[in-house]
């Protein structure tokens, strides 16, 4: 008989853990492979309002989501953001929808998440990934051209 006392053991770990407590393997599976963190930003000076733009950074690979050098990537852009639980915290631009900032919101991961739905490309049916939208590396964009990129669909997805 189970001890109604004790901890239910079937539980996942984004649901018993908080973002501190993971270890690097369980972490690391947060992530939806979405996308879209890696799309280039852009912040307006006068109001703090943050615009995403379908273009991609230079390391971000558009059919897969995945970045092109993930152990390395901060070496090759260096504002790239490394996620830890503090910047989760304080990052304003993640997405709705994005796992890490689910969990640390105590909310639950939406059911097209891979960890949820044992298929790591439900986030791609689910339209919830860049697949397929990202307009081109940044480095073939100028700084003007990146305004006229700006899109909503990065935080259409259901959070």
């Amino acid at each position: 008989m189970t001890d109604p006392t004790s901890p239910i053991q079937d539980e996942p770990f984004w649901r018993t853990k908080t973002l501190d407590a993971m270890s690097p393997a369980e972490w690391e599976s947060l992530c939806d492979g979405c996308g879209r963190c890696c799309l280039v930003k852009l912040e307006d000076e006068d109001t703090g309002e943050i615009g995403y733009t379908d273009v991609g950074c230079t390391l971000l690979d558009g059919a897969t989501c995945r970045c092109r050098s993930y152990p390395t990537r901060q070496a090759i852009v260096p504002d790239c953001l490394r996620l830890t639980p503090e910047a989760v915290r304080t990052t304003p631009w993640l997405p709705r929808s994005c796992a890490y900032r689910l969990v640390a919101e105590g909310r639950d991961l939406r059911p097209w998440h891979p960890l949820v739905s044992g298929d790591p490309d439900s986030v791609h049916r689910a339209r919830i990934s860049v697949q397929g939208r990202v307009a081109g590396p940044e480095e073939d964009f100028t700084v003007e051209e990146l305004t006229d990129r700006i899109v909503g669909w990065p935080e259409d997805a259901p959070g």
